[in-house]
């Protein structure tokens, strides 16, 4: 009787197993457009790009995808970055980014935007990433919609690319005074411990794929202090990564607030963007010694991308 309900059993969880997998297959996006139903495309856009073409990858909350425009320093820099920036970002989606990224990519940087390492998640959360991972049903149970005859048997082909490479444009102008808000502290802010083994992980996983991750705190007088700045401090000495804080640079980048933010502080417009993203580039391309691909025709997309960015900014 007991291996009568062992082999029920068995053969029910196999067949959920295998109907969820199926409706996976039929529901999982064949194209990362939003004509396909992809999530979070614009960060998804880096499955368009050709294999082995990204030097830079960016990973954070939407403090990276409106602080940093790839495009920028591909003009003024010549390498290639991409912003994988998700809005309210937890640290295992960016584990997720990061996974995607180095099936077809080889990044020499991993930048990961270090607001993310203070959004609290709960171990449960985790748990329902990977099982959306592993059936994609659960995160495209919507798609069933708008299913397309392609879905039932057609295979994956990523096409889309976005021209802004991840960077979400803004020219909103909401400014506040801001001058104090990196006044020195000796305490430190506690980074939660689930998140501490997630930058671990995701620093483990870039040094596996011989990818150098380093953290970067984007200028932010909502979100960023010095408490934050010294937790993140030690955390990186700890595990002996590089920390950039732009928010302790402003000699440098000359960040107004009066005019460099879309909402009071809370984040950085086109104006902005483009003071850090020329500083990140120099940066970037003197302290790692990144290529220059913008005379390799190889790279001729880059450039046609970059000519459709200025369409889209010449108005700011």
């Amino acid at each position: 009787m007991k291996i009568k309900y062992v082999v029920r059993s068995i053969l029910f969880v196999t067949g959920l197993m295998i109907s969820l997998s199926l409706a996976s297959w039929v529901v999982f996006p064949k194209n990362n457009s939003v004509e396909f139903g992809m999530s979070d495309v614009n960060a998804n856009g880096i499955l368009g790009e050709d294999d082995d073409t990204i030097d830079v990858l960016v990973l954070g909350d939407s403090l990276s995808y409106s602080s940093i425009s790839p495009m920028m320093m591909w003009k003024e820099e010549g390498f290639t970055a991409y912003v994988c920036g998700t809005s309210a970002q937890q640290l295992y989606e960016s584990m997720n980014f990061l996974k995607q990224a180095f099936v077809n990519q080889k990044p020499k940087i991993v930048i990961l935007e270090t607001n993310a390492i203070y959004r609290s998640f709960s171990p449960i959360k985790t748990i329902e990433n990977s099982f959306h991972r592993l059936f994609p049903v659960f995160q495209y149970h919507d798609r069933w919609k708008s299913i397309l005859p392609v879905d039932f048997g057609g295979s994956v082909e990523y096409t889309w690319r976005d021209d802004l490479k991840g960077f979400k444009y803004s020219n909103k102008i909401d400014g506040i005074n801001a001058q104090d808000y990196m006044r020195k502290s000796d305490q430190a802010a506690e980074i939660p411990e689930l998140n501490r083994q997630y930058v671990k992980e995701m620093a483990k996983l870039c040094e596996e794929n011989d990818a150098q991750m380093i953290l970067i705190s984007t200028p932010s007088s909502v979100n960023w202090n010095y408490k934050r700045h010294n937790g993140i401090r030690l955390l990186a000495e700890e595990y002996g990564l590089n920390y950039y804080d732009l928010n302790l640079l402003s000699e440098d980048i000359s960040i107004d607030w009066s005019r460099d933010t879309r909402d009071k502080g809370d984040h950085l417009n086109y104006f902005g963007a483009r003071k850090v993203s020329a500083y990140l580039g120099r940066f970037l391309k003197n302290e790692y010694a990144l290529p220059d691909h913008r005379q390799d025709k190889n790279y001729q997309s880059w450039n046609e991308a970059y000519i459709r960015y200025q369409q889209i900014t010449e108005q700011s």
